[in-house]
């Protein structure tokens, strides 16, 4: 029922607020809630904290416009069905990685998904034939704007119904058990290995999908806005502040930050004043949610439950004296 109310809302929401520039705040506040949900699957579930998530977000992005370059598929909505299609060419692409990558663990593994981004961000720039390099790739721009929005309010909701399943599913015990103790989980016959390449090709496949809807809508990408560092850590932000782990957390920190920025970056103009601001206020929620909003609201208000007296509401037992009264 909650989220019926959460996806009616959203998807009403372009229909009440028809202005461009809202629907363009809304457009990226679900591009990002759908960039942390797809890092929290990996993150949040495994405990592998991956910094690279936008080489594949860029991947996903150059895989749509080489596709429409050497391969016209048309205009409006016919690019979108090929979006599936990315996703599942990014999660393929990314199986030989993920088996060297999560050969390391914790900080190690950080730098090095944070290493191959800046490698796939040097490919794109120096790779000219298929790239286009720094003068970028261009895709025909399309005739509306409503149906991106509902392509990323899509890609959000599979995102969100992945990781929903998973957390259900044999596949997120076996995840919840390597983030809390990988050697112990292998000693008691977990597949870990499997696990962690699922989930990752998981991830990523989303990140992808993502990033060539992005690009779609975009309609001319450099490899410094595809390959960005700071899509990746837009999404790590997002979902340590609602609370990495929890379902709703990496949306919810998308649906406060995303909209807080975009409101900064108006207020304080093109200074970049506006990133001391925001990240300020992330500051703030972190000290006093340090484990995120979710996680740190269940926290208290299960203290307050512990700590509640007994109801003094109980009626008391009727004794004979009352009841012959």
């Amino acid at each position: 029922m909650r989220v019926a109310l959460v996806f009616g809302a959203l998807s009403a929401f372009p229909f009440v607020f028809s202005a461009q520039w809202v629907v363009n705040i809304a457009l990226f506040t679900l591009m990002y809630a759908g960039l942390a949900t797809s890092w929290n699957l990996l993150g949040g579930y495994s405990g592998y904290l991956s910094l690279g998530h936008a080489a594949f977000f860029g991947i996903g992005a150059y895989l749509m416009a080489i596709w429409f370059t050497h391969h016209p598929i048309g205009h409006g909505y016919k690019p979108f069905l090929f979006v599936p299609l990315m996703g599942i060419a990014v999660g393929l692409i990314s199986l030989p990685i993920a088996w060297v990558a999560l050969r390391v663990r914790h900080a190690t593994f950080a730098i090095v998904t944070l290493t191959l981004l800046f490698v796939v961000q040097q490919l794109a720039f120096n790779l000219h034939s298929i790239t286009g390099g720094s003068q970028g790739l261009a895709i025909p721009p399309p005739t509306f704007d409503n149906p991106f929005y509902f392509a990323m309010l899509a890609a959000f909701a599979l995102a969100l119904f992945t990781c929903w399943w998973v957390r259900d599913s044999k596949l997120g015990l076996m995840l919840f058990s390597i983030r809390d103790d990988e050697d112990r989980a292998r000693g008691v016959g977990v597949r870990t290995t499997g696990a962690k390449l699922i989930t990752f090709a998981v991830s990523v496949g989303l990140t992808g999908m993502i990033g060539a809807i992005w690009a779609y809508y975009i309609s001319f990408i450099y490899p410094q806005f595809a390959v960005d560092p700071l899509v990746t850590i837009g999404a790590v932000l997002m979902a340590f502040l609602g609370g990495k782990g929890t379902l709703w957390g990496p949306a919810l920190g998308a649906f406060i930050l995303v909209p807080l920025q975009q409101y900064l970056a108006y207020r304080l103009g093109a200074s970049e004043l506006y990133l001391l601001g925001y990240s300020a206020v992330f500051l703030l929620i972190m000290l006093v949610m340090p484990r995120g909003i979710i996680p740190s609201l269940r926290d208290r208000l299960s203290r307050r439950r512990a700590a509640a007296p007994p109801s003094a509401m109980a009626p008391a037992l009727k004794t004979p004296e009352a009841s012959a009264t």
